[in-house]
């Protein structure tokens, strides 16, 4: 032991005349004298510790999210906007005087009873969710509740609007949102947005966000994992009442860039209200000039028939669309593609059958035949546990960063911090997956050092990253919108649209 000790006085004697001699001492020097002291004994230091997965791959991620060669400069952002109240699901529910019991999904709410069950419902997978609540009387009275509730917290909300402050804190990006903006959320706005005098209104619209936390129990009901269940009557937003004016605005402004969100919220007017809006809104989509990409975020959705007449009449209009699992599985089920048997999946979703879904959508309705008329050449696939870019050959560049961009301010923005904190995220991906659930099909893995696997699938190309989890999130909404926003700041437009 004592032998030990001496080494180590005659090191720092040694370290202590270099530095005085050379105040700026390698690095590496300091490295490698740590690397050649032989291992101490039990509570005296050991071995430097290997990093582990999550911090491999937060540092790969570092070198590899670089900024594509040509940035956008404007963006158009639209169209729905409203002020969020954030409450704690449980917590609400049992404010308003209702009682655990069995879960069951209501399309539409039309009274506390709904609203409970579809909660539940959704609670129990750990599944996002978003409804419309028809009585407009009830609706207020459970917003007033919400409001008042203890920690209830007001945030700016809406897909568009959303979607607008997070492109927002890029200094080079002006920013146009359209939408109805009432004095709170114009308030709450970043300075950077310019919002047209004709999206301003004299009330704002509320939709109420019932969070719950992963492992959270209320009667015979426990979240497997974080997430938030959202309701709203927005009749402002449910029209889509901005979108021409959205579109006209597009004139003067130029964006390089047009993001649009907005279409889920019309399912909950009702069959005859969506027909005849949803054929304005690809008149109105139609008319955006030719050489501006658009990307169309979508929401939870539970009308089969408006999903497959979005999936037909809007997606083969817009150039990139951004979704989740939820919805993706629920597009397939719509459409009649692969995999539309799956009733849920199964804890994460199985990277194969994903790929085939994102494969199949891309060569229907978009342009992975090159004969085709379609424009939709890119999709952004999120889940909790790892992300995926899927793209046309010959469209879009810079991928690999976009989709690492969007994986990292998943977990920092989900725990509530600007940087990745090692010890509050986890990894959850699975690091070997299939690139097809079916033959013939690619064995794949993920390496921490190397985080973005790629494969190509005919003229598609695919990107995955894992996802660093945050293991206590503190604000779940947004999230998606987040991740399809960064992905698109770091995206790079390689054709002409």
């Amino acid at each position: 032991m004592w032998r030990k000790a001496v080494l180590v006085a005659v090191l720092a004697l040694g370290m202590g005349y270099l530095y005085h001699t050379d105040p700026e001492l390698p690095a590496r020097m300091l490295s490698y004298v740590s690397q050649s002291l032989p291992p101490m004994e039990a509570g005296g230091g050991s071995e430097p510790r290997p990093p582990t997965l999550e911090e491999a791959i937060a540092r790969a991620w570092q070198t590899l999210i670089t900024a594509p060669a040509r940035r956008w400069g404007r963006v158009a952002v639209g169209v729905n906007a409203c002020v969020d109240v954030v409450v704690s699901g449980v917590g609400l529910l049992q404010a308003l005087a209702l009682e655990p019991g069995s879960g069951r999904d209501h399309e539409v709410l039309h009274s506390k009873e709904d609203l409970k069950e579809a909660f539940i419902h959704y609670m129990g997978k750990g599944a996002a969710a978003e409804r419309f609540f028809s009585d407009k009387e009830v609706f207020q009275r459970i917003a007033r509740a919400a409001a008042e509730y203890p920690g209830a917290q007001l945030y700016v909300g809406g897909n568009a609007a959303l979607i607008g402050q997070k492109l927002a804190s890029n200094p080079q990006l002006v920013v146009l949102l359209c939408g109805p903006v009432g004095p709170k959320l114009h308030e709450m706005l970043d300075e950077q947005i310019v919002v047209p005098p004709e999206s301003l209104q004299e009330t704002d619209e509320y939709h109420l966000i019932l969070e719950y936390k992963s492992g959270e129990q209320w009667g015979p009901s426990r979240a497997p994992q974080a997430n938030r269940f959202i309701l709203s009557h927005d009749v402002s937003n449910g029209e889509m009442s901005a979108l021409e004016m959205f579109v006209a605005s597009l004139e003067e402004f130029q964006p390089d860039l047009v993001v649009l969100s907005g279409l889920h919220m019309m399912e909950g007017m009702g069959r005859e209200l969506w027909e005849e809006r949803l054929k304005e809104a690809v008149v109105a989509i139609s008319d955006v000039r030719n050489e501006v990409p658009i990307h169309l975020e979508l929401a939870s959705m539970t009308d089969r028939d408006y999903m497959n007449r979005i999936l037909q009449e809007v997606m083969p209009i817009v150039n990139s669309i951004g979704l989740n699992e939820q919805e993706l599985l629920f597009l397939t089920q719509s459409g009649g593609g692969p995999h539309s048997d799956l009733t849920s999946w199964d804890g994460v979703p199985d990277v194969g059958r994903v790929t085939d879904i994102l494969l199949w959508v891309l060569e229907q309705h978009g342009r992975a035949d090159a004969q085709s008329e379609a424009d939709l050449t890119r999709i952004h696939f999120h889940t909790l546990a790892y992300h995926i870019l899927a793209t046309v050959d010959g469209h879009w560049g810079n991928q690999a960063a976009a989709v690492a961009a969007g994986a990292r301010v998943a977990s920092s923005q989900a725990c509530g911090l600007q940087t990745i904190d090692i010890s509050k995220v986890l990894l959850k991906a699975p690091l070997n997956f299939h690139s097809s659930f079916s033959e013939p099909r690619e064995s794949l893995k993920v390496e921490p050092s190397r985080p973005v696997t790629v494969w190509r699938r005919g003229n598609v190309s695919f990107h995955l990253t894992p996802v660093l989890v945050c293991k206590q999130p503190l604000r779940t909404v947004g999230l998606g919108d987040a991740i399809s926003a960064e992905g698109l700041v770091f995206s790079e437009l390689t054709s002409e649209v």
